[in-house]
């Protein structure tokens, strides 16, 4: 019995070691994208010479999953989000769920929008359509 005891005490304490690892390397991954945005944007202000992260102009992006998919509308004017329209939306759910969701991208300038209890997959889908977006936007 105690031996039984000691492989679950194993068991389980690997699978929370792995949950951790799995969390934190997340987290560090996202840290370490949104990282390289922050420092070109300081050093645009320090530099006599404007260096723009994104191009001008409305691009589309496209964002699915299982449940469907959300094709958004992104503007880009003197490297600001200053538009978001939903174009597209063929997901499962209803749209009123993410209908505030494209105001919120452009208050934070980011993708990275707060998820909709109850419409996961559809936040996600939202979030990757604007992400897709502003990658083509991205000057290189």
């Amino acid at each position: 019995m105690a031996k039984m005891n000691k492989k679950w005490v194993a068991l389980c304490s690997t699978a929370i070691g792995a949950i951790y690892a799995a969390g934190y390397f997340a987290t560090e991954t996202k840290a370490t994208i949104q990282q390289p945005q922050q420092q070109v944007q300081v050093t645009q202000t320090k530099s006599s010479q404007i260096n723009r992260l994104y191009k001008e102009g409305t691009y589309l992006g496209t964002g699915s999953n299982r449940r469907g998919s959300i094709q958004v509308a992104v503007t880009i004017k003197s490297d600001k989000i200053t538009d978001v329209e939903i174009s597209h939306f063929a997901m499962h759910y209803t749209i009123d769920d993410v209908v505030g969701l494209p105001q919120e991208v452009m208050q934070k300038q980011s993708a990275q929008v707060r998820n909709v209890s109850g419409a996961t997959y559809s936040t996600q889908a939202f979030k990757d359509a604007v992400q897709d977006a502003l990658s083509q936007a991205r000057n290189s």
